[in-house]
């Protein structure tokens, strides 16, 4: 067996289907298919179980996956590992992120720093993210939400109320603070399942014995923040948000719940070797947030 059939392998193994990994892998189909029965052939068992034109995964391919990813991750790192010691300025860090709002200033003074190292970004739920971390697809994940396993290390950048934001002239908006309960069949702008503003609405609505009235979801909570300006409901927004707020149609209120906040982290995996550009920029990140 040779390094290029246990890519093709791991490729077909994580997609469980021969067609879109030849895509990704910008190779013929029947060569992938070839390059997969002759691995099996020298390996003595079957890698997937075959149904038609289906594939899946079985228990002898999955413990084999295990050391597969085990040691192509192991040899990316000793290439990396050997670039970064032979000073090398050029570099690419990943960066996976709910939202790419609180990286904008973080990227504006990094690449003026490094100009040469190649930053690319994902907008993932928690949930993808976790596994891209775990896939080795991301360097570093910027998350309000908890990335939890014994591989992943984590560190915060900040810690803040999320407040309530509702339109001027709005029945609330005079007050200082709200109870989730005052918030019974009010409109409510928030994101889509599996990010963090969602995930804590719903947490917080169903403390209160509440089902949230949600007329509008979407990914970016930026541009929500602009709907709620507008009139179309109100939602739940960091504190930073109001520090950055001039636009005078939105008003501000604390929210009466201490689980109310949210904690923003930057994550990466303690078990693979960390590239240099990887290691600048999650420092920078961090540099970047002095509250913690």
């Amino acid at each position: 067996m040779d390094l290029l059939a246990l890519r093709y392998f791991q490729a077909v193994a994580r997609l469980e289907h021969v067609g879109r990994a030849a895509d990704r892998l910008r190779i013929a189909q029947p060569s992938l298919s070839r390059t997969l029965a002759k691995l099996e052939n020298d390996l003595g068992v079957p890698l997937f179980d075959r149904h038609g034109r289906r594939i899946r995964l079985n228990r002898f391919g999955a413990a084999f996956l295990r050391r597969v990813d085990r040691a192509l991750a192991e040899l990316d790192d000793a290439r990396q590992e050997l670039s970064d010691a032979a000073g090398l300025e050029r570099g690419t860090v990943s960066v996976a992120a709910e939202t790419l709002l609180p990286l904008t200033e973080v990227l504006r003074s990094f690449i003026a720093d490094h100009p040469l190292v190649d930053v690319r970004l994902r907008q993932s739920s928690a949930a993808v993210m976790a596994e891209q971390l775990r896939n080795g697809d991301v360097d570093l994940c910027v998350a309000s939400q908890p990335l939890t396993g014994p591989e992943i290390r984590s560190r915060v950048l900040v810690d803040e109320p999320v407040l309530l934001c509702v339109p001027v002239g709005h029945r609330l908006a005079e007050r200082r603070h709200v109870g989730i309960p005052d918030l019974a069949g009010e409109p409510l702008i928030t994101t889509r399942v599996g990010y963090w503003q969602r995930e804590l609405a719903e947490r917080l609505f169903a403390k209160a014995g509440l089902e949230p009235r949600i007329v509008c979801e979407g990914d970016e909570p930026a541009v929500l923040f602009h709907l709620m300006g507008v009139g179309l409901g109100i939602g739940l927004v960091p504190a930073t948000g109001r520090r950055s707020d001039t636009s005078g149609t939105v008003a501000w209120l604390d929210v009466d719940d201490p689980d109310c906040h949210r904690v923003l982290t930057v994550a990466w995996r303690r078990d693979t070797y960390l590239s240099a550009a990887a290691q600048r920029f999650r420092d920078h990140t961090i540099e970047h947030f002095p509250t913690r």
